[in-house]
């Protein structure tokens, strides 16, 4: 009966998955299509949650079939994240442009993303003394007590490092290794590789003009060709979406969630005000922020869905080119997004926790130095975040063991992580594009009328 059950799920899926091809040829634009994806994934999440129950076999059997669409679809975008980001910052130099103010551009991007985290952090604060949260509020169960055991696990192999010694492991030892993204800094090491390789590009075309051409047409046609593989695969995005949200709501613990919704709240609260804050920063760059969020919905949606930010990354740039912003600082932004500054899972996640298990140490979460603490050590650990899954943990870990503060205490939100990850994960995007645009603001470099002209959005190609 159970096997009969799961073809039934896994046919009702398909059924919703020819409804989603069906308005591709009828030429329905790409938000919309995500967006129908997102509202039928939630649907069909909720009737196995209530028809099944979250852990019945059948909904886990079902989920694994499911996931062959939905974790399918994210490896397909990891497959391109190292390439995309190797190929893009490369292109950006041989295309000369970032050749006059790359030191400028770099600064800026990196300045708005660690200055846009020691925000989050302080609204993450603001958010956990608002609603009053403590982490003896939670009880502990098994499974909070062996998320603890594994974060002290984890606890040990970066205690001990000074910032200086963080700052180094930034750095590319290895790039063939970095390239694979072995490492959680793996990223903005590609992006510093990249960034020799493009200028030493530029001194070998004021001496050999000729072999610097020869390298720039290779360099060319590798990105033409990555390019339309983030094409191809941008196209699976509606399916792909359908499937993780069915997933995540129908294995969703919803009796935990509704146990500890005072910190989903709180923690919901805190990502919209960021959001509006990243709205705000736009509206006094001069830019409308009604045509920003038209323009990123697709790239939130998926982002909130997957809760991977460099699965997310050929979206990011897209869409930033969509709002104007230059091929080159796109992908700078973009990229280093993925290791620098994010303001979910690096911001306002570690603030909170650290406002949530301050008392249990005897420390007032309320002293200004405390807060002045907190907020400066979440902006400097926010370098070489990983933008795949368990970069918040790893954010948290760097935090709370900075602060002296006991580090399994943080496993205890282990039941409502994924749904908190998910806005996490959203914000982490937003706050990439918004480093972009408003450096293409202050450089002069943005074009306002690709950034108000609504027929220029990513599905125009996807």
């Amino acid at each position: 009966m159970t096997t009969w059950l799961v073809i039934l799920n896994v046919a009702i899926l398909l059924v919703f998955i020819i409804g989603l091809i069906y308005m591709q040829k009828k030429h329905i634009s790409f938000s919309k299509r995500v967006f129908t994806a997102l509202g039928l994934g939630i649907v069909f999440g909720f009737a196995l949650q209530f028809i099944y129950g979250p852990t019945d076999e059948v909904v886990v059997k079902s989920s694994d079939w499911i996931n062959l669409v939905g974790g399918g679809y994210v490896k397909f975008l990891q497959m391109i994240v190292m390439p995309l980001v190797f190929i893009s910052i490369l292109s950006a130099f041989t295309k000369l442009k970032l050749s006059n103010n790359i030191g400028k551009i770099s600064t800026l991007i990196i300045g708005l993303l660690i200055g846009t985290t020691a925000i989050a952090a302080a609204v993450g604060i603001a958010s956990a003394v608002g609603f009053n949260l403590e982490s003896i509020q939670i009880t502990q169960g098994d499974a909070e007590l062996a998320r603890g055991d594994m974060l002290e696990q984890k606890n040990l192999e970066v205690e001990g490092k000074t910032l200086p010694q963080q700052m180094l492991e930034l750095l590319p030892s290895n790039p063939f290794l970095d390239l694979t993204g072995a490492r959680p800094t793996s990223t903005i090491s590609v992006v510093i590789f990249s960034a020799f390789l493009g200028m030493a590009y530029l001194g070998v075309r004021r001496k050999s003009p000729e072999q610097a051409d020869l390298f720039a047409k290779i360099v060319d046609a590798f990105y033409t060709i990555i390019m339309r593989v983030v094409t191809i695969i941008l196209r699976l995005t509606p399916y792909g979406v359908l499937a993780i949200m069915t997933r995540t709501v129908a294995t969703s613990d919803i009796d935990a969630i509704l146990k500890l919704g005072k910190f989903v709240l709180a923690s919901y609260a805190a990502l919209i005000v960021m959001f509006l804050i990243h709205l705000l920063l736009l509206t006094i760059a001069g830019l409308n922020p009604v045509t920003y969020v038209k323009k990123v919905f697709p790239v939130l949606t998926f982002a909130f869905t997957s809760r991977t930010s460099a699965g997310a990354l050929p979206l990011n740039i897209k869409t930033q080119k969509s709002l104007g912003v230059p091929e080159g600082i796109a992908n700078f932004a973009g990229s280093f997004g993925l290791s620098i500054g994010q303001n979910g899972c690096a911001g306002i996640y570690p603030a909170m926790l650290a406002v949530m298990i301050a008392p249990t140490v005897g420390i007032d979460p309320l002293s200004p130095s405390f807060i002045a603490t907190v907020i400066a050590v979440v902006a400097i650990s926010s370098f070489g975040v990983a933008g795949v899954g368990g970069g918040a943990t790893f954010a948290a870990i760097l935090v709370l063991s900075a602060l002296n503060l006991p580090v399994a205490l943080a496993g205890l939100l282990i039941s409502i992580e994924p749904l908190i990850d998910m806005g996490r994960t959203a914000l982490n995007v937003s706050g990439s594009m918004t480093s972009g645009i408003l450096t293409s603001r202050i450089t002069g470099e943005i074009d306002s009328n690709i950034y108000n002209d609504m027929k220029e959005k990513i599905e125009a190609e996807a």
